[in-house]
């Protein structure tokens, strides 16, 4: 098994991949570095074929990965609706990428990190 270790312990590097995946997930576009980036691609590409299945099982598998975050608040004449990542990655970018197989991600480089030179990458959804 062949993976990068980012400098860190597993239990940390698990965090991490899971913050940067629910991250991605809300937002769509984050700016980070390009070793993580290439490992939270396969991350997110696993959570939103998990959204694609849709089941009972896939659900429960993806709300064991992802945050608990909220990812938008809407309102909506006299009530107010709280829309969490896990509902946002089965309601709303499950069925955008249902005719898609695979490739849900998109690698953009920009400009060296100030400082350290660290290669930065804009990772997002197709």
């Amino acid at each position: 098994m062949s993976y990068r270790k980012l400098g860190r312990t597993s239990s940390q590097r698990k965090a991490m991949l899971r913050d940067l995946t629910t991250d991605l997930l809300i937002n769509e576009r984050i700016v980070t570095t390009e070793a993580r980036a290439k490992e939270v691609r396969s991350t997110a590409e696993k959570m939103i074929t998990l959204g694609k299945r849709g089941d009972l099982h896939a659900r429960r598998q993806a709300a064991a990965y992802v945050r608990n975050e909220i990812a938008s608040v809407e309102e909506q004449e006299d009530s107010v609706i709280v829309k969490s990542a896990l509902q946002k990655l089965f309601s709303d970018l499950a069925p955008k990428y249902a005719d898609r197989n695979g490739g849900y991600t998109r690698i953009l480089k920009t400009a060296p990190r100030r400082g350290d030179g660290a290669p930065m990458v804009i990772i997002e959804l197709v």
